[in-house]
């Protein structure tokens, strides 16, 4: 069993140390203590509490898609020369970069504080694991 030290829950969350707290001491999350006597919560708990409570993404551009990897964010800079493109998104925390042709960003009116959705349809995703 995987256990989480709250602060490092936070951190997954995208939220504070406090609020996690928060949602222990209302009963919305289950938490233990580890040997030390410091609070930790069961992986499997967090990742089904993370799901269960994920906002939705904002739809901004009102586009419908059969693709669920979805990431709505502002366009930070655009390098291009005649023919391909490269366009560095900010999506939340997350940063993405996407490489794709020069007349796809004059077509989308891509620039820098524009904003777009990223959609990531691939079948290939890696995962990585703390060491």
């Amino acid at each position: 069993m995987t256990q989480i030290r709250i602060r490092d829950a936070a951190r997954l969350l995208g939220v504070s140390d406090d609020t996690v707290r928060r949602w222990v001491d209302q009963g919305s999350l289950h938490a233990d203590k580890d040997e030390s006597g410091r609070k930790v919560v069961d992986g499997a708990a967090l990742a089904a509490f993370a799901r269960a409570n994920a906002p939705a993404a904002p739809d901004l551009i009102g586009a419908a898609s059969s693709a669920r990897n979805r990431l709505t964010g502002i366009v930070t800079d655009v390098v291009a020369d005649t023919v391909m493109a490269q366009v560095e998104m900010q999506c939340g925390p997350h940063r993405i970069v996407s490489l794709m042709s020069s007349e796809a960003v004059r077509e989308l009116g891509l620039e820098p504080g524009s904003v777009a959705v990223a959609v990531v349809k691939s079948t290939t995703v890696i995962v990585e694991t703390p060491s």
